[in-house]
């Protein structure tokens, strides 16, 4: 895919850039004809996966929480999530049975559609979860590119020392963006690590604040998300959420930890650029 990109002039400050439809190098050329169709090959590069296709996904729903506007970067400060392997097992089995109740559902970020991972889970394992997720602490938000210095500055001064401390994600839950265009099946944390991420939080507004950003949510609900659809259908998530809720407890095995893993740092992505914020200091 990179080949691609290369035969085409698409460049932006901004990294949060959701639209992937190509432009002409110079749309002033005389052309005899139209372009032809880039070669086959460069849609299947060689780190792609299997025989995914691609143009299922549904890259031309997504909608940009703010307008592009020339000279402002994408701000967002978050923790980074990695799933430990011993619960992706039951996590696969349990995504695959919300995909028979939900359809439409896709992968977060790779935006593709959770049927066609399904029918392998060795390959839903490996795509919908082995990838890095986000804790966001602070609203996704543009600035411009003399607040860049200062913003991260101030976030190292206010979270460099952290210590380490342990996060349980222990509750499936269904969130909507804030103009109503995508469902998200997430996975949030409710107790352990919950006191350390508000505190964080609450650091990164006082960045915020102080650079005329908007602050975060006034209730934060720490959380990553793992799928996808387009539009409200949160009603028919929280069914499948619940009918799952309830088919496990009648199991006997009611859980009370989906899976938990250790605060390894706080990031800040600026554009294409990711800020290392904090170190630790050890009890």
């Amino acid at each position: 895919m990179d080949a691609l990109r290369a035969s085409y002039a698409n460049s932006c400050s901004d990294s949060e850039s959701d639209s992937d439809t190509p432009r002409p190098r110079n749309e002033n050329h005389q052309a005899s004809g139209p372009l032809p169709p880039p070669p086959l090959a460069l849609l299947s590069p060689p780190n792609s996966i299997g025989e995914l296709n691609y143009s299922q996904t549904a890259q031309s729903g997504r909608v940009r929480s703010f307008p592009h506007v020339e000279g402002n970067y994408a701000l967002h400060v978050f923790i980074p999530v990695y799933i430990p392997s011993s619960p992706k097992k039951e996590l696969v089995q349990y995504l695959k049975k919300v995909m028979s109740l939900v359809p439409g559902l896709h992968v977060v970020d790779v935006d593709i559609p959770l049927n066609i991972l399904c029918k392998d889970d060795n390959k839903l394992e490996q795509v919908a979860l082995g990838r890095e997720f986000h804790i966001s602490l602070g609203r996704t938000v543009p600035i411009r590119v003399h607040q860049i210095d200062s913003i991260v500055t101030m976030l190292r001064q206010k979270l460099q020392f952290q210590r380490r401390y342990w996060i349980d994600f222990n509750k499936w839950e269904v969130f909507v963006n804030d103009d109503q265009t995508r469902s998200f099946l997430s996975v949030e944390v409710i107790a352990g690590g919950l006191a350390e991420i508000t505190r964080q939080i609450q650091a990164v507004n006082e960045v915020y604040r102080l650079h005329n950003l908007p602050e975060f949510y006034e209730d934060p609900r720490p959380h990553i998300s793992l799928v996808w659809a387009l539009g409200n259908i949160s009603d028919s998530l929280k069914r499948a959420v619940e009918e799952m809720r309830r088919h496990i407890n009648v199991g006997g095995s009611a859980q009370k930890r989906i899976f938990t893993c250790k605060f390894n740092g706080i990031e800040c992505k600026i554009g294409n650029k990711t800020h290392k914020i904090c170190k630790f200091s050890e009890d």
